[in-house]
């Protein structure tokens, strides 16, 4: 995708034009996450899937349907897969989060999914490391919300070193969640060092009191963790009941990210939805000196 032209430029361009210039996708590019994203798809561990992807499939053509799928209902393989995504506006999009689905594919079709185990951080099980905490000390990066949403997600979705280039953040994702941005359910969090460069963010969707993590990028060491743990601070503070990261892997579990069963989540989602969240741009309430300090096991809510 076109996230390589130079980051000044995009900064200093505004609403709908910067939008277009980020949210783009060249032939190339297109073809290379087809070729990519089959090529995953077809991996040992994944293959045995496509029979039920395929039936799933060929009954949506016949006769589509355009309510949201019964998260309890999705597939143990492919893992967790709910349904088809037909309607993909922004109050489709934000009640399927609502009732515990969320879209993803790398290649059409767009799809729910809803696993069997889903990975929440609850804020008093925030695993915050000695390193890291020196690091929040020492002056050397800046974190702001909902300040650069285009570039957090343009960086999420752009290229990384060393790994091949296969996202599901497409132009259509972008869109999307760019929608829900403006609508105030999509939120930013930017890292920025001490010579003003966008180092690291991550996004997500809010609900009520839930939160769900999309993704997050970062171009210099730990710079994304400090970032998530602001979020998290502030999550906390606001009265979140939990951020959900949706599938465990590595980076979540070594957070304290921890998995629970679907019917555990969708109750304690259930319960989140109905309260209040934190409403308009969010914007940054204390400073890393003070994030660094705090110890939640103990102090859970900030």
């Amino acid at each position: 995708m076109a996230f390589h032209a130079d980051r000044m430029t995009l900064s200093r361009t505004e609403g709908a034009d910067r939008r277009a210039v980020l949210f783009r996708e060249s032939l190339f590019e297109r073809a290379e996450r087809w070729a990519l994203g089959s090529a995953w798809a077809l991996a040992p561990k994944r293959i045995g899937g496509l029979p039920s992807l395929a039936r799933l499939w060929f009954d949506e053509f016949l006769a589509p349907d355009y309510a949201l799928p019964d998260p309890n209902r999705a597939l143990d393989q492919p893992y967790g897969l709910a349904g088809i995504v037909h309607d993909f506006t922004l109050p489709t999009l934000l009640n399927g989060y609502r009732r515990g689905l969320y879209p993803w594919a790398h290649i059409a079709p767009l799809k729910w999914w809803s696993p069997p185990q889903r990975s929440l951080l609850l804020f008093k099980d925030l695993h915050i490391s000695n390193n890291l905490r020196r690091q929040m000390r020492q002056g050397q990066y800046t974190v702001t919300f909902d300040r650069h949403f285009e570039g957090v997600i343009a960086g999420c979705a752009g290229r990384r070193d060393g790994r091949w280039h296969l996202t599901w953040i497409t132009p259509r994702i972008m869109r999307a969640y760019a929608e829900a941005y403006d609508a105030g359910y999509a939120h930013s969090f930017e890292v920025w060092n001490d010579a003003g460069e966008l180092v690291a963010g991550g996004y997500g969707i809010a609900t009520g009191a839930a939160f769900s993590a999309e993704s997050q990028f970062t171009r210099e060491p730990n710079a994304s963790r400090i970032g998530m743990t602001v979020l998290n601070w502030h999550l906390a503070h606001w009265g979140y009941r939990f951020n959900d990261g949706k599938l465990i892997g590595p980076l979540w579990r070594n957070m304290g990210f921890r998995e629970f069963p679907r019917r555990d989540y969708l109750a304690r989602l259930a319960e989140a939805v109905r309260a209040p969240g934190k409403s308009g741009r969010w914007q940054i309430e204390t400073d890393l000196e003070t994030v660094s300090h705090w110890r939640p096991a103990e102090h859970p809510a900030g």
